[in-house]
């Protein structure tokens, strides 16, 4: 059986009604102190319909009209709860006489056409002195390593291989790149 509009409701109740979780219906009583449910024996909160209406107030300004807590705290000052108990959902008008105005929407700021972006310069131009040519193989000679090493753990030597055909190919590998940080070193200097 449905209760009577001026019944008193639990706390559940209320956050049924407003779709509201009952943990912010307990912190908006903190943050308002207009909201005074009555409480019962054990501390259960028991809300009159004219609370359930500034409940509905409440809500509608800080969900839907996008008020803070302050603001919404101000307007409760100024204007008073009749006020702000008309503005939301009511359970004992379910026609509030007293409606927020519409806040205009902002205009939109005017959109600027983008700036054409400058055509790119070929990179030969930002560089000069870059050659895309390959340089000429490098020839590298290196001395013949001693065969004679410490006994020192591969981890104190950097792991550095004894072998000189290994090093002589690692050498040839990057040779090209050594040739290519010298060309930019000597356009650099000449710039």
């Amino acid at each position: 059986m449905a209760k009577a509009k001026d019944a008193f409701r639990t706390i559940s109740e209320v956050a049924e009604w407003l779709d509201t979780p009952t943990h912010v219906l307990r912190f908006w009583e903190s943050k308002f102190s207009q909201i005074k449910p009555v409480k019962g024996a054990g501390g259960r909160r028991y809300y009159r319909p004219t609370d359930m209406d500034l409940l509905g107030g409440i809500k509608q300004l800080l969900h839907e009209d996008g008020l803070t807590i302050k603001g919404t705290q101000k307007l409760l000052r100024e204007k008073g709860v009749k006020y702000v108990a008309g503005l939301g959902q009511s359970m004992t008008d379910p026609t509030p006489d007293v409606k927020v105005a519409p806040k205009p929407a902002p205009k939109p700021a005017p959109v600027k056409a983008a700036p054409k972006p400058a055509p790119a310069a070929p990179v030969q131009d930002a560089f000069p002195f870059v050659d895309e040519t390959p340089p000429p193989a490098l020839q590298i000679d290196l001395p013949d390593l001693p065969t004679d090493l410490p006994d020192i753990p591969g981890r104190l030597l950097g792991q550095i291989s004894t072998d000189t055909a290994a090093i002589r190919e690692q050498a040839a590998a990057i040779a090209p790149l050594l040739a290519r940080l010298e060309a930019l070193r000597d356009g650099m200097q000449n710039a």
